[in-house]
């Protein structure tokens, strides 16, 4: 093999940078003295208990493991078999790859996926080293998880956990991860004289600083954004606050505006600014310039003051309240409401026992990636069970709260590829500060869940999926009926949506009995969502019948280019009850307390 391979095709037009080996050994001194204060510092701040409650968690884990290596050995004539099948594939790849390091045409035996970043660069496909080693992983990988996924004697949810975690592992062991199995890292290597280890050594000790010694990957500039500022900036104003939540009332800009106002309800996992980030991709800009009297709830980032703050708050503190605040700011009792991910839930909640209080001021009912029934809640459910719900309860009841950290980590495994691995690669092995971008700015601007709710929210919706159960759950002490909702509903889901999967969204169409329009986006649970038409990206399909069975609706779906909001807007105007004179926030019986964005959504946890 060529030594223009053996630096993964190293340009000779590019000399060689030879970093002062002193200056090497100093900046490895100081990295290592600066890793021992922020460790030292770490341990100082743990206790037993933390430490406990990670072992209960890794304990889940190794249980199953060790329940499917039971299973593997009772057949050991299956897993013969499949060793067998890996190694005929792994020694046509040996073979395959001579050929090509000889110069002469081998084909692959394997290929990555379609999408998959981790092998673009040039080398691995041009430079017969990088291409057998790529090809071995992607080999292993698929015996492994194969392997592990086809265990007999599990009940599901130990056989999703096995998969999830060694998804998990081989997506962590990948070459692409490594300096010595990396090309381009190595190209940058030598090109910069190892600056870029350097650099990435100095990114990793800032990342665990501000993590507390706990790994706080980095993934944008944070310093670039600053919300109310360049991100967050739609004119309005707050015109209502209580302990939970403000809220936004936008000015408009249109000279008259539908007569029904519109309330968006957003997840609180996460801010609501995910729907006005820039001026060009804001989905509450959109809605203003469409000619709704639009108003956001802006939920409060908790603290330990919200330890007794249950999921039945946010409907009474939360959502009925707002709907109140609406009526007095526009004098309008007919309100059309929008909810996101868990707000959607929350908005479905309480149609429910809006209809069992026989009166609604809800018009119509948008539904962004909302999950009702969890039977189907993809890998969320591993994290899911009640050991690890009891190790949870104990860790919050320290605080009265979930921290927000740990949300944003759990989400970004779910991804780790794209969410973790990336950065790892960019920040620590090449050297490389994050690009600016301002969802994943959003991303890292994480909040807390109260405790109570919190706790709420997983036993009884994603653990026993009771929700879909007539009366399941009660919310202050109503038994909660979505059977019940007959006001008109959109519903918004995703096709790549790996945290509300589009499969069990669709089953609020089998339950809710008011006229239902189901439509399905291209993309994920946040790029699907906010896809303005002036972007021209993606696709999103549409069907007016609704089979039980969701892949019979999109067998039988139309599919229509570009973003779904006009679609959004031809539905919602038939519900907007005519025209009336612009709004101007304060003009009604609520006045201004600030201007929008306020000050609880910029309480950053950092």
């Amino acid at each position: 093999m060529s030594s223009s391979n053996a630096t993964a095709n190293h340009s000779p037009d590019q000399d060689p940078k030879m970093l002062d080996p002193i200056e090497l050994a100093e900046a490895f001194t100081n990295a290592t003295m600066r890793m021992q204060k922020i460790m030292g510092e770490a341990l100082g701040r743990s206790n037993s208990s933390d430490a406990s409650l990670v072992l209960a968690d890794l304990s889940s884990i190794g249980k199953a493991f060790a329940e499917a290596g039971i299973q593997l050995w009772q057949d050991p004539v299956g897993l013969m078999e499949k060793q067998i099948a890996w190694g005929q594939e792994a020694y046509q790849l040996w073979q395959n790859s001579w050929l090509k390091a000889l110069g002469e045409p081998g084909e692959s035996v394997i290929a990555p996926p379609p999408g998959d970043k981790r092998f673009r660069d040039h080398a691995w496909e041009e430079n017969s080293w990088f291409d057998f080693v790529k090809q071995s992983y992607l080999l292993t990988s698929k015996y492994i998880n194969t392997l592990m996924s086809e265990v007999d004697g599990l009940d599901e949810k130990t056989r999703h956990k096995i998969e999830f975690y060694t998804r998990q592992l081989t997506d962590a062991i990948a070459p692409s991860n490594f300096w010595a199995t990396n090309p381009e890292v190595l190209r940058a290597t030598l090109e910069s004289g190892g600056e870029n280890l350097v650099k990435g050594l100095n990114n990793m000790l800032d990342d665990l600083e501000s993590g507390g010694g706990q790994l706080d990957i980095k993934m944008t500039d944070l310093t670039a954004f600053k919300v109310g500022e360049n991100i967050a900036t739609t004119p309005g104003k707050i015109v209502f606050q209580n302990h939970l939540f403000q809220l936004i009332q936008y000015s408009p800009s249109t000279e008259t505006v539908a007569k029904r106002p519109l309330l968006v309800v957003p997840p609180w996992i996460n801010k609501y600014y995910i729907l006005d980030l820039q001026a060009k991709n804001s989905f509450l800009k959109w809605t203003v310039d469409q000619g709704h009297t639009t108003f956001v709830v802006s939920w409060v980032n908790p603290d330990e003051r919200h330890i007794d703050v249950g999921f039945d708050t946010y409907m009474t503190d939360g959502v009925l309240t707002a709907l109140d605040a609406v009526t007095q700011a526009t004098g309008e009792e007919s309100i059309n409401v929008i909810g996101y991910c868990i707000g959607g839930t929350l908005l479905a909640c309480t149609l429910s026992y809006l209809a069992s209080q026989k009166k609604s001021p809800v018009a119509s009912a948008t539904y962004f990636t909302t999950l009702i029934d969890f039977a189907e809640a993809g890998d969320l459910e591993v994290f899911i069970d009640e050991e690890q719900l009891a190790a949870l309860d104990e860790k919050m009841a320290k605080t009265g709260y979930l921290e927000g950290k740990a949300m944003a980590t759990t989400f970004n495994m779910l991804r780790a590829n794209d969410l973790i691995w990336s950065f790892v690669v960019n920040n620590y092995l090449m050297g490389k500060d994050p690009f600016p971008f301002d969802l994943l700015y959003w991303n890292s601007d994480s909040t807390r869940l109260p405790a109570k709710m919190h706790s709420f929210y997983l036993r009884n919706m994603y653990l026993k999926n009771l929700l879909v159960v007539p009366n399941g759950i009660e919310l202050c002490g109503v038994g909660i009926d979505l059977r019940k909702i007959t006001v008109p509903s959109f519903l918004l889901s995703t096709k790549s949506d790996h945290i509300a999967p589009w499969h069990a969204t669709y089953a609020a169409t089998q339950l809710y009995k008011g006229p239902v329009e189901f439509v399905l986006s291209d993309s994920g649970h946040i790029a699907g969502v906010v896809n303005p038409p002036a972007a021209q990206k993606y696709q999103y399909w549409v069907n007016p019948k609704y089979p039980s069975n969701p892949e019979d609706w999109l067998a039988n779906a139309t599919a229509t280019p570009g973003s779904w909001w006009p679609e959004w807007q031809r539905w919602i105007g038939q519900y907007s009850d005519g025209q009336v004179p612009a709004r101007k926030p304060g003009a009604g019986k609520l006045k201004v307390i600030e201007d929008a964005p306020g000050s609880y959504v910029k309480a950053r946890l950092s």
